[in-house]
């Protein structure tokens, strides 16, 4: 990581600016890197020095323009943005209703492009494109372990939410491949996400390099683009109220048990609150979180400026608003209040087998088994530098902090009854910390060119108050739900 470590363009001046140029328009300026400064330093100072009797040759050792185009930046974003986060999000419009669910995708997605803003200008400022090196830059070492903790946690929940994926449709994946419905052990999801982690995953996350895996990144955004594609299908497909007799010639419908033959229940909503309305904040912050991502990209963005760094976000996160709409309009009018925490396995009480789900859910499959060892990487990394190891690899602790790491999502998968826990967990914790508190707090710290009293970090300063209540709220809610739930069930195994 320390080749992240470089302080990006700024313009000619040096001043604190929108309009920054490359570096072939600033001969002058020699990027230093972030370490070799003392933490007590002054952030401004960590920026660009002009010094005139540096060559040509010096500049180019320090500094390698990036290599990624802007369509290919554009293309990368989007894979970090996108993951099993689109599959909670009707279900987060179910509970909130249809306009309530498009304020708060329009909001989050503001705030999340603000907190990018806030990021690269911190960058600039701070001298580094390493997230945890500016939260050491900021706050010394509780800043860089809140940034670290952070990353840290937001991956574990991703991997986490893959392995949900696996638990809920492998599952009818083998019962259509083998045309039967017993509930025997080879078709139970515990023991499948069991198999699967030691048979696929836990090999592939033991090698040392796993570079070649990163084409799955490519490959599950475009499994995610056919499940878009499906579920805007089906929706045509499927009527509602669903008839006990319907049946076409690509499917076998069985007993329905989602829609009723109520009318009343296909009548979209479009303002709900009830007791699961707390999770649509998280669900939507979990799904729209990418920034441990930016900077390495901001690194590798070829003719690099903030400006162009910025534009890039803004049409990723573009993209990845019109798929998120979609997905959750036409997966909530489909089923409306019957929709499950996971919308693919929501089709599963339509269908007994159907050969284009089948499909998709196949892709699926492959494509989030594939990634959890590139998503377990960056924490076993985290997790070696937290534990003060050496940085000589050695496998004994490489292979006990995977299977640690293997073994804690497992439990974890196989007793937290849904996948909307851990969107909602992980949501209103570390991806509120990544998008709201930690960003601007960065900000407020390092860039010192703007006073207290500027806009800027006016604005900054709300948002991080903001990013708090968020946080603070949402977790109080979540728990105060959990804590209800478990009372209830209680009651029902009482007999009462």
């Amino acid at each position: 990581m320390s080749r992240f470590d470089r302080a990006p363009d700024m313009d000619c001046s040096g001043s604190n600016t929108n309009d920054y140029t490359s570096y072939q328009d600033c001969p002058n300026k020699v990027p230093l890197n972030g370490m070799q400064y003392a933490t007590d330093m002054d952030a401004e100072s960590q920026n660009f020095l002009t010094d005139h009797q540096l060559g040509k040759k010096k500049f180019e050792a320090e500094y390698s323009p990036g290599s990624a185009s802007f369509g290919m930046s554009v293309f990368n974003l989007g894979n970090a943005i996108m993951g099993s986060g689109i599959l909670g999000l009707a279900y987060a419009m179910a509970n909130t209703g249809i306009a309530m669910f498009v304020i708060l995708l329009v909001a989050v997605a503001i705030f999340s492009l603000y907190s990018v803003h806030l990021l690269l200008k911190t960058a600039n400022e701070g001298g580094s494109l390493v997230y945890e090196q500016l939260g050491y830059k900021a706050f010394g070492i509780p800043g860089k372990l809140a940034a670290s903790c952070s990353i840290t946690m937001q991956n574990f929940g991703a991997m986490a939410s893959y392995l949900y994926i696996v638990k809920y449709e492998l599952p009818i994946v083998i019962k259509a491949f083998l045309d039967s419905n017993d509930n025997s052990w080879y078709t139970n999801g515990d023991y499948l996400v069991l198999i699967v982690t030691v048979i696929i995953i836990l090999p592939l996350s033991l090698l040392k390099n796993l570079g070649y895996l990163g084409y799955t990144s490519g490959f599950s955004l475009l499994c995610m683009v056919f499940f878009l594609i499906v579920v805007i299908y089906k929706k045509f497909q499927i009527p509602c109220p669903l008839p006990e007799n319907f049946i076409n010639v690509t499917v076998n419908v069985s007993q329905p048990q989602v829609n009723t033959t109520d009318e009343e229940c296909c009548k979209p909503k479009y303002f709900v609150f009830n007791s699961q309305t707390v999770y649509a904040v998280p669900i939507l912050t979990f799904a729209f979180v990418c920034h441990p991502a930016i900077l390495p990209m901001y690194e590798e963005l070829k003719d690099r400026s903030r400006r162009k760094m910025q534009s890039v976000a803004n049409v990723s996160f573009l993209g990845m608003f019109v798929m998120y709409l979609l997905a959750a309009l036409f997966g909530y009018l489909t089923f409306n209040e019957a929709v499950e925490p996971e919308l693919l396995h929501t089709y599963s009480k339509v269908y007994s087998f159907d050969v284009v789900l089948l499909i998709v859910r196949l892709a699926v499959l492959i494509a989030v088994t594939l990634t959890v060892p590139v998503v377990l990487f960056p924490i076993r990394t985290s997790v070696n530098h937290l534990l003060g190891a050496s940085k000589e690899f050695n496998w004994p602790r490489h292979v006990c902090i995977t299977v640690a790491l293997l073994v804690c999502v497992n439990i974890l998968v196989i007793f937290v009854p849904t996948i909307r826990d851990i969107f909602g967990f992980i949501g209103a914790s570390a991806a509120a910390m990544l998008i709201f508190i930690l960003p601007s707090a960065f900000y407020i710290k390092l860039v010192k060119k703007e006073s207290m009293k500027s806009t800027q970090k006016i604005g900054a300063t709300l948002f991080l108050i903001m990013g708090f209540m968020v946080m603070i709220g949402s977790m109080a809610l979540i728990i105060a739900d959990w804590i209800h739930n478990a009372g209830s069930s209680e009651e029902h195994a009482d007999g009462h």
